[in-house]
């Protein structure tokens, strides 16, 4: 492989690993606040770790595309954020495992519908059996999936096209420019309204240093924020730089490895199907990628 070769596959692994530990982060966050303000501190701290670049990303970045920008921040991060936390208040997680798994899925649909994004067959049989192994890898570590709330996990599918029409304009239109400064004018136009849903929700009223429950919530939301949202965006926006939408949105289906991960590491086991799905995952990437 080349050297290309290793950053791809280096970033696709980084981003799996990162956001395979956001929904630890987000499970916790949501102990002690509620969805809309562990999705606002979430993206009030990525903006905050990044504002300190702000003026040199806008010497950088041509005034003509920071509508672009702006547009990837709120489709990538903003409308997503909301919609996986509050989604998850109801939802399990393997329901919105499945359904985070139809991310590449829509890359591809939205890209060919209005992108002019053209790939061949195998790039289509790489995501189609990825998603296979996703099932498998899912299923296959659960007894059954609550159906109860089907309306919540119709936010996870909305959230899911915004990441696949996140992804295309990403590579239509920002794809020349520098990754890191994209992120930090994406993230930082998100901080007033971010700071103005924490303040309608009562959050600033409600800072209790002397509560563990919420120092614990707000702690990994912000964790959530800076490690989750704001350099992973980075990664990401340099991955699909690098390897185009295709394959930058199958970081999807690297997730559940992390999270299986975390489940071993508690003690949990991995069935024999959840081994094959990740078999299948790995060849449908592998595919996706030729």
């Amino acid at each position: 492989m080349n050297r290309n070769t290793y950053i791809k596959w280096g970033l696709f692994i980084l981003l799996a690993l990162t956001w395979g530990s956001s929904f630890i982060l987000m499970k916790e966050g949501l102990k002690g606040l509620n969805a809309y303000q562990v999705a606002s501190l979430r993206i009030l701290s990525a903006g905050i770790v990044l504002l300190p670049l702000l003026r040199k990303a806008l010497k950088e970045i041509p005034k003509k595309m920071i509508r672009p920008v702006i547009i990837s921040g709120f489709l990538g991060t903003f409308f997503p954020a909301f919609l996986f936390c509050i989604a998850q208040t109801r939802i399990d997680s393997s329901l919105a495992g499945v359904l985070n798994a139809l991310t590449p899925i829509f890359t591809i649909a939205l890209g060919v519908a209005f992108f002019k994004l053209k790939i061949g067959w195998v790039k289509w049989a790489g995501m189609l059996l990825g998603f296979l192994g996703m099932l498998l890898l899912v299923l296959g570590g659960v007894q059954h999936i609550n159906l109860n709330y089907l309306g919540y996990a119709f936010l996870v599918l909305m959230a899911t096209i915004c990441y696949g029409l996140n992804v295309n304009m990403v590579h239509q239109y920002l794809k020349e420019m520098t990754p890191l400064y994209v992120a930090t004018i994406a993230f930082t136009a998100l901080i007033p309204p971010s700071v103005l849903i924490l303040a309608g929700t009562g959050f600033f009223s409600q800072i209790n240093f002397s509560d563990a429950t919420w120092l614990r919530s707000s702690g990994s939301s912000i964790a959530l924020g800076i490690l989750g949202t704001g350099i992973a965006s980075v990664f990401f926006y340099t991955l699909v730089k690098k390897a185009g939408p295709v394959f930058a949105s199958m970081v999807t289906y690297g997730i559940p490895f992390v999270a299986i991960f975390w489940g071993v590491v508690a003690g949990e086991s991995v069935t024999a199907l959840q081994f094959a799905g990740m078999l299948v995952i790995l060849a449908g990437v592998r595919l996706a990628n030729k």
